[in-house]
């Protein structure tokens, strides 16, 4: 099929301004790795260059202190660095407005901490991570999110266990859109049946012009875009729809990420999905099983994109903060194979072109 494509400006609707407008509109917030050097200490100049990549891919914010950014980095002392990297490079490279993401985690304390650090560098939005709250009841989950909130405006997170999140029912979703100064939710808990429990908490709380949905969910990003969601209240039926995606998949080959989103975006309610738009959710999903690692239960996730942009030459290797994660057995392979099969859908051209001028 034919995407859009169109010069590396900002996709988000009706030239909104406002950062938060931004984010309630819908854009592409990519999930920022972290550039390492050898010694597995930051490399500024290549993590710049991902960022400024971002940027001209035509991304609509950064998400940077999330799970792919690694969160080992508050061990490593590298977030408040890390966050104020991206956002001074964010301020410089691009006159846009942007809207900045920072991953907060953590109990209470910390978690409320991180958010004062994003603020003051800032950042528009935090993107809460509970994690650290597992086995907590739904009433100490939602003070939690109450206080981070009274802090800077929060973006949901509904993270897949597999890499560390918990089942959070329709309930818990439906008091935390009811905290008034949430503006999103990262859908990622990459199981439909879990998704529709976010649908139904934000519907059931009456939240759906307020609280904009961002797929997460890495195995089904087109389908999520072009998908009508519908839940029922008061004995009537309310559809809701996904209006970006704040994606770990996102940050390998972005300018095409745009462009697919472009065209999931462009596909009005009234209008059949062309059958070519939704035939690319299996291509997108084949990618992201290989860049993920799916065959070895999410391992070597991280280092799965660091490939990637290795390979486009962004990164000069795939080394992560802790020494025994990397690629799997099988998986270099597997990325080769999806490389062969689905090359259209890189950006390898777009990044050649630039990748000079980023690493200046």
């Amino acid at each position: 099929m034919t995407i859009h494509s169109q010069s590396p400006v900002s996709e988000h609707p009706a030239g909104a301004q406002d950062p938060i407008e931004i984010l309630r509109q819908g854009t592409v917030i990519p999930a920022h790795p972290l550039a390492l050097d050898a010694d597995r200490k930051l490399d500024r100049r290549r993590q710049r260059a991902l960022s400024r990549y971002y940027l001209d891919a035509g991304a609509g914010g950064l998400a940077v202190g999330v799970h792919t950014t690694q969160f080992e980095i508050r061990e490593a002392g590298l977030y408040e660095d890390v966050l104020t990297l991206a956002a001074e490079t964010a301020a410089d490279w691009s006159d846009r407005p942007l809207a900045m993401v920072a991953g907060l985690v953590g109990r209470t304390e910390q978690a409320t901490a991180e958010a004062r650090i994003a603020g003051s560098l800032g950042y528009n939005a935090g993107l809460l991570s509970l994690a650290a709250m597992k086995n907590q009841d739904t009433d100490a989950l939602i003070d939690h999110c109450r206080a981070v909130s009274e802090v800077i405006p929060l973006v949901g997170f509904y993270l897949q266990p597999a890499v560390g999140g918990m089942e959070l029912d329709a309930e818990f979703w439906r008091r935390f859109a009811a905290i008034p100064n949430v503006i999103a939710i990262k859908v990622a808990p990459f199981n439909r049946y879990r998704t529709l429990d976010v649908v139904r908490g934000v519907v059931a709380a009456g939240a759906e012009d307020r609280i904009s949905l961002y797929t997460g969910n890495d195995d089904h990003i087109v389908l999520d875009l072009v998908t009508p969601f519908t839940a029922m209240r008061d004995g009537k039926p309310v559809t809701v729809r996904f209006v970006g995606g704040l994606l770990g998949h996102w940050s390998v080959w972005t300018k095409s990420a745009i462009d697919i989103y472009r065209s999931c975006r462009a596909v009005s309610s009234e209008e059949a999905v062309p059958s070519e738009l939704l035939a690319l959710d299996s291509r997108v999903t084949d990618c992201n099983a290989a860049f993920f690692d799916v065959a070895n239960a999410f391992r070597g996730c991280i280092a799965g994109c660091h490939e990637v942009l290795r390979r486009q030459g962004l990164l000069e290797g795939v080394w992560c903060l802790d020494p025994e994660e990397g690629l799997s057995p099988g998986q270099a392979e597997e990325i080769d194979r999806v490389l062969d099969q689905h090359g259209d859908l890189s950006d390898d051209n777009f990044v050649a072109e630039n990748l000079e001028r980023w690493l200046s």
